[in-house]
């Protein structure tokens, strides 16, 4: 089963007022809410969960058959049929337009009144634990925006990725920060040996970025050098993503990548990097001090963590 994935942001147009959104995806289909802080709760687009229940990305379609749905719960006196709460979600059109939301229970409520082939993986992806090792290092990488740390991170360095790791994993792993003393290997492919790790590290330290080709480069190296014993590709991304801000004023926006044509063209970067090099040029953005493109980019790094 596919889990959910998270990124939290800023908008400024939620019920006029500054507040969180949530998108999280299921089967790689948006889901979005607001948090609402008057009443300390998430609430959750009806349009987005129709259309992972129906398996259907027409805006139109999935609006229409709302329409069609409420009117029907509406004549059977479920609640669900009265629905009034909205917030300003953003369209298709790009515009934010009043949206219907409903709660967590509500959310439950609805999805009951879909097939259980459909309803069942849905409920279970929803309401999925966030007290799991990757949900808690993911919430702290959301807030590594906010924090002072990101400003004081050495970039490019060694101990900059370690600074990183450590922040992102801190009381999660006892090894969060330290460079791994063992052997380790993904899918049959051995990563730097534990043995000559330092050496390797201290040679990809010294290697030039200041053009984009470089920085890519460096960053093929560090993925195939693997220093931890877990988290290196979102401790690398966020790495990468600040040698890119203070060298070339830009970043990746990672949600123009593909999960698998990243990990396709990452997989053979161990031999040829100019597949990930399309990639990632691709994706530049100038939006270096955006909130929501940071947000966005923890959101992707983790999701291409997630098992298929």
């Amino acid at each position: 089963m596919k889990y959910m994935r998270r990124k939290i942001l800023h908008e400024s147009d939620i019920r006029d007022k500054m507040d969180k959104i949530s998108i999280r995806f299921f089967n790689d289909t948006e889901v979005r809410a607001v948090w609402d802080e008057e009443h300390s709760k998430w609430w959750f687009s009806v349009l987005d969960i129709i259309g992972v229940l129906n398996e259907q990305r027409e805006y139109e379609k999935n609006r229409n058959y709302w329409k069609y749905l409420k009117a029907k719960l509406k004549k059977e006196n479920n609640q669900l049929g009265s629905v009034t709460t909205q917030f300003k979600l953003t369209a298709p059109d790009g515009k934010k337009r009043l949206s219907n939301v409903i709660d967590y229970n509500q959310v439950i409520e609805l999805a009951k009144n879909f097939p259980n082939n459909k309803s069942v993986p849905f409920i279970q992806w929803f309401t999925y634990s966030e007290e799991t090792i990757d949900a808690k290092s993911k919430t702290k990488a959301y807030a590594l925006f906010e924090s002072s740390l990101l400003d004081s991170i050495e970039v490019g360095t060694i101990q900059g990725l370690q600074q990183i790791h450590a922040y992102l994993f801190g009381g999660l792993y006892d090894f969060a920060g330290k460079i791994r003393t063992v052997n380790i290997s993904k899918g049959g492919f051995q990563f730097a040996a534990a043995e000559f790790l330092e050496q390797n590290l201290a040679g990809i330290e010294k290697m030039p970025d200041t053009t984009f080709e470089q920085i890519v480069e460096k960053y093929v190296e560090m993925n195939i050098a693997h220093p931890f014993r877990e988290g290196n590709g979102r401790t690398t991304r966020i790495w990468l993503d600040l040698i890119l801000k203070r060298t070339l004023k830009k970043c990746i926006d990672w949600s123009k990548i593909n999960k698998r044509e990243y990990l396709e063209a990452m997989a053979e970067s161990v031999i040829e990097s100019s597949k990930i090099k399309v990639l990632l040029q691709n994706a530049l953005t100038d939006k270096i001090n955006d909130r929501e493109m940071f947000m966005k980019g923890i959101d992707y790094s983790y999701y291409y963590e997630e098992a298929e």
